[in-house]
């Protein structure tokens, strides 16, 4: 099911066929388990980048006495 038609289907929800109803709810729970994943994934990476810059940043004033 594409976003064009979920976005259409919730315009008028209480007029489709339970069919539409079950293929939209499928699609909105993969769609919202992977944007989760991708959440937590891009969080991890977020970390783990800032705790290297800061490991870095420590070292480069360290050795410039900043």
């Amino acid at each position: 099911m594409e976003q064009e038609k979920i976005q259409s289907l919730l315009s008028d929800y209480k007029n489709v066929s339970n069919k539409d109803l079950l293929d939209a709810l499928k699609f909105l729970e993969y769609d919202f388990n992977k944007t989760k994943d991708l959440i937590l994934k891009l969080t991890h990476h977020l970390d783990t980048t800032e705790l290297s810059y800061n490991k870095i940043l420590e070292e480069f004033n360290r050795r410039t006495n900043v």
